[in-house]
């Protein structure tokens, strides 16, 4: 089977979420790593049982090389499934794409390493070291309960270097933000609004909240990371009131705090809870809490297994591999804890095009992608010439 009839053979398996019920795609991968020689195991939390892992293992002893990608994508929204111009799940190919949900996000890295094992498995496997191929549900909704819970669970190997399947047109990411989302609250009177100044209200409150969290997120640009950018601060939401003729008494707002690596979850919060505390909101009252956090990820790319990676890639694709910075998350946050070296976040086409009607990938990128992964392996754990 050729790299462009993998993924034509992934896409054409949905595994939207939610609901999360990745059984189906997990089948068929560790039938297809299990046919290539790997060892397979299919692990799921009892919670979830229907968001099937696939842990597929390649040779023995180290270095332990991992290659992370996960196989839920998003599902197709109601007003977005008028606007694709192919079936989402048939795998057009077009002008040097092939198009489909969850083409480029996760299903092309997952794809190119896939085949890049196989290539490895077809002549004799590694010399040297193990590759772990970990084929993770659960992505699109945090991986609490996919990489996350195999990673507490004791179902992932301490490695030695992991590359992390997302969309960075073939560059080497070493850092992505982090999130921490909250809810504001706002509290006022209720009265009808013939004399509205006899009651409380609690939108206008909110609204001088809104106006200093806009301040707070100004502030933010003063803190620049060399490949993130800055923090930043956006209320997403604002819920409140009833009726045009009843001061409201309620309003709620959501907000999301994109951290930068090296900022602590915690002081974030309490900068939050500074800021709503600060605001003059009188006889109203305000209240921050309902924090939910997804920590930020770095890395460096100072050891042997990291820079032989640069090298393929370089060497590949003729350009500088980076470093570079990767906007949205990924499960490497999940990963910090198995891995004794570095990671990386790396994978062909744009996460711009990821979640959106029409998404494809530039068949071009995917084979660099197989062919700078098979190439790192081949020099790595076989000291070889690239296959």
């Amino acid at each position: 089977m050729t790299l462009i009839e993998l993924l034509q053979a992934l896409i054409r398996i949905p595994s939207p979420n939610p609901p999360g019920d990745t059984r189906d795609i997990a089948n068929y991968v560790a039938d297809w790593m299990r046919g290539i020689g790997c060892t397979v195991s299919m692990p799921a939390p009892e919670v979830k049982p229907e968001a099937v892992n696939v842990i597929a293992t390649l040779g023995s002893g180290d270095p332990v090389i991992m290659l992370h990608a996960h196989i839920d994508t998003v599902p197709i929204a109601a007003d977005e499934a008028q606007h694709w111009h192919v079936d989402p799940y048939a795998a057009v190919i077009e002008n040097g794409r092939i198009y489909g949900k969850g083409s480029v996000d996760d299903k092309a890295p997952l794809a190119a390493m896939m085949h890049a094992m196989a290539k490895i498995a077809s002549t004799g496997g590694t010399k040297r070291g193990t590759i772990v191929l970990v084929a993770a549900a659960e992505e699109e909704v945090g991986g609490r309960l996919g990489t996350r819970w195999m990673a507490d669970n004791g179902h992932l190997p301490m490695c030695d270097f992991i590359i992390v399947g997302e969309q960075t047109h073939n560059r080497v990411a070493t850092a992505h933000k982090g999130v921490v989302r909250a809810t504001v609250r706002a509290t006022g009177r209720s009265v009808h609004a013939t004399n509205p100044d006899r009651g409380v209200n609690a939108i206008a409150a909110m609204a001088r909240a809104v106006l200093a969290l806009e301040q707070y997120h100004r502030d933010l640009s003063q803190r620049v990371h060399p490949i993130v950018g800055v923090p930043t601060c956006n209320v997403g939401v604002i819920q409140g009131g009833s009726t045009a003729n009843a001061v409201p008494d309620s309003c709620v707002a959501y907000l999301d705090r994109r951290m930068i690596p090296g900022e602590d979850p915690a002081v974030v919060q309490r900068e939050l809870s500074d800021v709503v505390a600060g605001v003059n909101a009188a006889p109203a009252s305000l209240s921050v809490g309902d924090f939910l956090v997804s920590n930020w990820f770095s890395s460096s790319v100072d050891s042997l297994l990291a820079k032989s990676f640069l090298d393929a890639v370089q060497t590949e694709l003729g350009a500088d591999p980076g470093p570079v910075g990767y906007l949205p998350g990924s499960d490497a946050k999940h990963l910090t804890g198995v891995t004794r070296g570095e990671m990386v976040i790396f994978g062909p086409g744009s996460y711009e095009v990821a979640h959106a009607f029409d998404e494809y990938v530039e068949i071009g990128e995917l084979q660099a992608t197989s062919s700078i992964i098979k190439r790192f392996m081949t020099q790595t754990l076989n000291g070889g010439e690239p296959l």
